[in-house]
């Protein structure tokens, strides 16, 4: 790895030439890569802290001044309910995982002594931009030396002093692994070069954005490079008739909402059977959720049932508020929900699919055949039943860790790990053969599929 301050332009095409060796290295190269990576970080996890406890301190006080979003904030601290440890358990676990190149995946005799292999291969160079999530540094070095990929990484000024620290950590660990070349994993630190990075589209094969939706939105429209990511997390729970277990259903609601407001995979719409308003279920989830310091903007249908809920207390009634049009098309990032009541199984599916992001949707249903419907129509990278939508996550996926979350429709989609970074070459290997050999009245393909 390097800390580059290099002409964007340079610095792609020193990317480019060290994915040519990083393409050929071998799976145990590149494991001693990362694990030199995770040790020299652990070794130097006080120093990281006291450089992110810096950046900290200013986006604090940005945040309060009104020069910064109060959710990046979140998202800098590097030291917040155990993700420094998650982030060195996520390296070990990609390091664990196993050798995503070179895989066969189909393999044709289209004649004697002419064989064809479909076989995975690094996609190249990243691009990849990120706002606070210092994190993210560690994880997209890792994903990107494991995979045989080269990465350029532009971190946000908010995590200046973070990044440079791990960077220069990194730097010293990989160069450590003689195999790895300096420039296969690259920190930009010179400001205002994304526009430029993004018009390279010669050398950077993928941009992957990593922050606001707004981040997402104009990297899209700025670049000829395929992006993978998603704009916005905008995640629903559909509650249906019948739910049961009303502890479970206010459990599993409260995790979605509460466990980390500011995350993509945290839920934002609540939609209510009209029929299961009444029952125990959603009262409970009512109760759990005020409680926890949520704000329902209701509907006028929701806001009536909760309202005459004995359970909820005056703190709790005040946490009820009308809904605008709006809330069902926002991404809070923040302790409000968005409920609205719905007369079916189909309006929560057509709500999901008209108001959603395609991120991560789930429903709480006891019917198999009700649930089965909703994740075959619910046009979602992420469908669940009966689970909280915090778990659209590599990590909790068995990733090891992810590159980003993408809503997109070709190549990957969810969770990016290991595999959404690799693409696939064919490998034709022939004794002599000519093409203009077959065809009508001359020598016939087998097209005989072979074991892998």
């Amino acid at each position: 790895m390097s800390l580059t301050d290099a002409a964007p332009a340079e610095a792609a095409r020193a990317a480019k030439d060290a994915s040519h060796i990083m393409a050929t290295l071998s799976a145990d190269d590149r494991n001693d890569a990362l694990l030199s990576m995770h040790d020299a970080l652990a070794a130097a996890r006080d120093s990281i802290l006291a450089a992110n406890a810096k950046d900290l301190e200013l986006a604090q006080r940005d945040a309060a001044e009104g020069r910064l979003n109060p959710s990046l904030v979140s998202r800098l601290d590097l030291g917040r309910k155990g993700k420094w440890e998650d982030m060195l358990q996520g390296i070990l676990d990609v390091r664990a995982l196993p050798d995503p190149v070179g895989r066969v995946t189909l393999r044709t005799r289209l004649d004697d002594g002419l064989v064809l292999d479909r076989v995975t291969c690094p996609i190249g160079v990243l691009l990849v931009i990120f706002e606070a999530r210092p994190e993210v540094l560690a994880n997209i070095a890792a994903l990107a030396v494991k995979s045989g990929n080269a990465a350029l990484l532009k971190g946000g000024k908010e995590s200046t002093q973070t990044m440079l620290a791990m960077a220069t950590v990194l730097a010293e660990a990989l160069g450590k692994a003689s195999t790895v070349p300096a420039a296969a994993v690259q920190l930009v630190t010179r400001r205002d070069v994304v526009q430029e990075l993004l018009a390279l589209d010669r050398d950077i094969d993928l941009v992957v954005p990593r922050g606001s939706n707004e981040l997402v939105r104009s990297i899209k429209a700025a670049t000829r490079i395929p992006v993978l990511g998603h704009a916005d997390g905008l995640c629903s729970t559909f509650v249906d008739t019948g739910v049961v277990d009303a502890a479970q259903a206010a459990s599993l609601l409260l995790d979605a909402k509460t466990g980390y407001p500011a995350a993509c995979n945290s839920l934002e719409t609540l939609l209510v059977h009209e029929a299961a308003l009444a029952e125990p279920a959603v009262a409970a989830a009512a109760s759990a959720l005020t409680a926890a310091g949520v704000t329902l903007r209701c509907d006028a249908a929701s806001k009536a049932a909760f309202r005459a809920l004995p359970s909820l207390d005056e703190a709790a009634q005040a946490k009820i508020v009308d809904a605008i049009d709006d809330d069902y098309d926002t991404e809070f990032l923040s302790l409000d929900l968005a409920v609205k009541v719905v007369p079916s199984l189909d309006a929560a599916i057509a709500h999901i699919n008209a108001h959603g992001s395609h991120h991560t949707d789930a429903i709480l249903t006891p019917s198999e055949a009700n649930a089965e419907k909703f994740m075959a129509a619910v046009d979602s990278a992420g469908v669940y039943w009966n689970a909280s939508t915090r778990f659209a996550d590599g990590m909790r996926y068995g990733f090891g860790t992810e590159v980003g979350i993408s809503t997109n429709k070709i190549h990957s989609r969810g969770p990016v790990g290991l595999e959404g970074l690799t693409i696939y070459k064919y490998k034709l290997r022939g004794s002599g053969q000519a093409a203009g050999a077959y065809g009508e009245g001359k020598k016939q393909y087998k097209h005989e599929a072979l074991s892998l």
